[in-house]
């Protein structure tokens, strides 16, 4: 008990030294104890700022009280920082969001999304009829595993920026510049490679059922891919960092609005960046054929300058080196989803795959990742990944646990889900208004699809709440490691429970197409 008497490692809170003590306050009244206190510009000259020293002691290892969480109204000055701690002794608590709030600050940014969602799905009904996907079908695999990679690197973009502005470390220029110039070059480092595994990824599924390989072929989707996510990374990401920014400074929580917005660009920009490009060098195929690996090569030579931008980041530094798992392994769970498009798209029994597979993916994954990145800031409240918390009490939560107990995070997750029904509906209103698809939405058909999304948003909740305390008690950074996975999973789920339902209704006739065009 001794130790815990001691003074404890100072945190640093918007360029202040705060000493931290775990004693009495009576004990830090003491002329002994005095010189400690004294620096700080916390404190009231008559001592009365002692006590939020002690509450002090609970904030996170990030350095961040208490007062500083989420949904506090306007920026984070240093200004409003002090005034906030010379209130009292009780801080605000962090989570303090109704049903309503949450609701709130979520639906627009879904809707806008799903509208984004909503026209990746249209265009990617028009383009599969193109000559580059018809002949290079394996073109398909990579839409899945791009519109994958842009959830788990601009998601995770978002996730990490919200936590960093939620908890003070994007208050100061100097800090703002720093996170932007270190994350902007981490995610082209990442984009690059995962988009050239993802090329590679697609060849190999595309060459194992039908044992035919072509190095021209090859070559071409290589280009296409590590050009389509290097671009759409750099674009995205920089819509992100306006977004987190401009959340803050009106006072909105950016964990409830970054990822959805994300979402809503995000689908559609990679989408057209992917057909634009691939189309353009498959003209180039036949009479410049030294077109596509000039492309590919030119975007490998940019990478060692985006590692030595990101390496100079304390942040960026450290997912550079450990955050390779999970987008590597999110990119090829969602070529498997990639695999299941490929082979239903150009079925006349699956007609409406290409408009619908956006959508239920995007909407899903949107979700589930607002959901990771508000238990990840949740937990950071407590302390740093891997340690001991009454925040994160439990590893394998039950679904009761989930969806049904009293907490902010079980609250949120009751929010999403419900918003997936009135979400869907409007969505497929929008679709079947502008005629994609080439399918009539049934009864039958609409009741199967709503099963299909609130099973894959069910599960994915369920995951999140289970593998983001998971991956905090190994020390793993939530933010960094689960929303790949997370979203991955989406794709992979919705693929393929958006083909069951199809198949299921061919099976029992319900599927009135109109294949023409």
């Amino acid at each position: 008990m001794s130790s815990k008497l001691e003074q404890k490692e100072a945190h640093q809170t918007n360029g202040v030294v705060l000493p931290i003590l775990a004693v009495p306050v009576d004990c830090l009244t003491s002329p002994d104890r005095q010189q400690l206190v004294e620096p700080s510009e916390f404190l009231e000259p008559d001592g009365e700022g002692v006590e939020v020293v002690v509450l002090e002691s609970h904030a996170n290892a990030k350095g961040v009280r208490e007062e500083d969480a989420l949904l506090e109204n306007g920026s984070q000055s240093n200004e409003s920082d002090d005034a906030s701690t010379d209130q009292g002794p009780e801080p605000a608590s962090p989570l303090k969001e109704t049903s309503f709030s949450i609701g709130l600050q979520v639906l627009f940014p879904f809707l806008l999304a799903g509208f984004g969602m909503v026209a990746a799905g249209m265009v990617l009904d028009i383009v599969q009829h193109w000559d580059v996907f018809k002949y290079v079908t394996e073109v398909f695999i990579l839409v899945p595993a791009l519109l994958g990679l842009k959830g788990n690197l601009e998601m995770t973009l978002a996730s990490r920026l919200s936590t960093a502005a939620n908890i003070g470390h994007m208050d100061t220029p100097k800090e703002l510049w720093r996170m932007i110039m270190g994350n902007m070059a981490l995610i082209q480092v990442q984009a690059t490679v995962v988009g050239f595994l993802a090329s590679i990824a697609a060849v190999i599924f595309g060459w194992i059922p039908d044992g035919h390989f072509s190095i021209g072929h090859a070559i071409l989707l290589c280009a296409s891919s590590v050009a389509t996510a290097f671009i759409a990374s750099l674009v995205l990401g920089m819509i992100m960092i306006g977004v987190i920014i401009g959340s803050r400074k009106i006072g909105i929580n950016p964990d409830n609005v970054a990822t959805p917005i994300a979402a809503s660009l995000g689908d559609l920009i990679t989408l057209a960046l992917l057909s634009g490009i691939s189309w353009g060098l498959y003209i180039e195929l036949e009479d410049k054929a030294y077109v596509n690996p000039l492309v590919c090569a030119f975007f490998i030579a940019l990478l060692p300058l985006w590692i030595i931008i990101a390496k100079r980041n304390p942040v960026t530094r450290e997912v550079l080196y450990s955050g390779w798992e999970p987008v590597i392994i999110a990119m090829a769970i969602s070529s498997v989803g990639g695999l299941i498009l490929d082979k239903t798209v150009s079925d006349p029994n699956f007609a409406g795959m290409a408009v619908f597979t956006p959508v239920i993916n995007g909407v899903g994954g949107n979700l589930v990742a607002v959901q990771a990145s508000r238990i990840s800031t949740y937990l950071h409240m407590s302390g740093m990944p891997g340690e001991s918390s009454e925040m994160a009490p439990r590893k394998c939560p039950t679904p009761c646990n989930t969806f049904f107990s009293s907490d902010v995070n079980s609250r949120s997750a009751r929010v999403l889900f419900l918003l997936v029904v009135p979400g869907h509906l409007v969505f497929l209103y929008t679709i079947s208004s502008m005629q994609g698809g080439h399918t009539t939405l049934t009864l039958i058909f609409i009741v199967f699809y709503m099963t299909a999304a609130l099973l894959q948003v069910l599960i994915l909740l369920y995951i999140a709440d289970w593998m983001v305390h998971w991956m905090w008690g190994r020390g793993l950074d939530p933010d960094n490691f689960s929303i790949p996975y997370l979203t991955a999973l989406g794709d992979l789920l919705g693929t393929g429970l958006l083909a069951l339902s199809f198949h299921i209704l061919w099976l029992i006739g319900d599927r009135d197409t109109d294949v023409g065009d």
